[in-house]
């Protein structure tokens, strides 16, 4: 779906930081909202959904039991 967004858990990567989070909820949105950058009236629906994802990635990533990591 979305190319660019990138693997954010182990082993695949090991140093995530908030910013790649974030990077990865602005691109969803961007792909299913079909805007790059939202009109002014959009803005505040566009980056409350970026939040919301951002919010939910991290308690995701956080949650995630990997096999075989110590």
């Amino acid at each position: 779906m979305c190319r660019s967004i990138k693997t954010l858990r182990p082993p695949y990567t090991e140093d995530v930081t908030e910013e790649d989070v974030r990077a990865a909820a602005l691109q969803f949105v961007r792909k299913i909202s079909g805007f790059r950058a939202p009109a002014a009236h959009n803005a505040e629906a566009f980056d409350r959904a970026v939040e919301s994802i951002t919010q939910a990635s991290e308690e995701l990533l956080s949650s995630l039991q990997v096999r075989g990591a110590r």
